[in-house]
């Protein structure tokens, strides 16, 4: 039996709210600025309360400019969607791969794919910038999300939990006739479900977040996505920088992917703590 303690369950939820309120004032904090004058951002003190430009400067962000957030929401969704679903499927065949089949090289294929895990992003970006900008890929969505679609990551933990297996499934499906695309198909996607669904939401946060190679691959307004956008009206030098639109297009740039996470929250817990299998 589990003894009841008042004391201890209120200072629990009181900690539970202070931490609550800590990580949601920088929030509430920049949806009154977003709906404030570009002046009354910059008074001292700032208001802590609404104010009633909302919906102009809502709707200043979503149709105004040479690149509306519109558009730089919907290269990013683009971006983020293609990056998580091309890292699951290459992740999931890569591990399939160095886990059923048996072929000279297996052990190396897999630890050359564990050693790039060891590179910063930094030593691999400039030459894959050579490779995209040779194939003529620059401005493009192919220049975007292929050289990102690759992950030792996902790769590792796909192996790891095709690994807890056991090996009757595939004589099980062997016997019964299935070959190993049926098998993958029929048995292993099934099973990982769970781990997809948290990967998907982990990699779709990744893509949605790409700042410095949509920044080295991209010089038209067509193809830049919302992060990009949100540096871009951050003014230097002597120009103002208004912040209520700045303010505007980070909380609407941030929905997607806090929509993304509260929609795939039960599979994604259950992915990360699920260790019955």
């Amino acid at each position: 039996m589990v003894e009841r303690r008042p004391l201890a369950d209120l200072l629990t939820h009181v900690l539970l709210a202070a931490g609550a309120a800590l990580l949601l004032l920088p929030v509430w904090l920049a949806f009154v600025a977003s709906t404030l004058t570009a002046e009354q951002v910059l008074d001292a003190p700032m208001p802590l309360l609404p104010g009633e430009r909302a919906w102009q400067n809502y709707a200043a962000v979503l149709t105004g400019g040479s690149a509306p957030l519109r558009l730089l929401l919907l290269n990013s969704a683009i971006c983020a969607l293609v990056i998580a679903a091309g890292k699951i499927a290459i992740s999931v065949l890569s591990a399939f791969a160095v886990v059923y089949f048996r072929f000279p090289g297996r052990a190396l294929c897999f630890w050359l794919i564990f050693v790039t895990l060891m590179l910063p992003v930094e030593v691999r970006i400039l030459p894959t910038f050579e490779v995209v900008a040779g194939l003529g890929l620059l401005d493009s969505y192919a220049g975007l999300t292929v050289p990102l679609l690759a992950s030792a990551t996902a790769t590792f933990l796909f192996r790891q939990f095709f690994l807890t297996l056991p090996d009757e499934l595939a004589d099980a499906a062997r016997i019964d006739g299935a070959g190993p695309l049926r098998f993958l198909w029929s048995i292993l996607l099934p099973l990982s479900r769970t781990q997809i669904a948290a990967l998907f939401v982990i990699l779709f946060i990744y893509g949605w977040n790409q700042y410095l190679w949509p920044l080295m691959v991209t010089t038209r307004e067509d193809y830049y996505t919302a992060v990009i956008g949100i540096k871009r009206m951050i003014s230097g030098g002597d120009a103002a920088t208004e912040w209520n639109l700045v303010m505007a297009t980070a909380l609407v740039a941030m929905l997607p992917p806090a929509l993304v996470v509260l929609a795939m929250q039960k599979w994604f817990v259950r992915g990360l703590v699920e260790t019955e299998k």
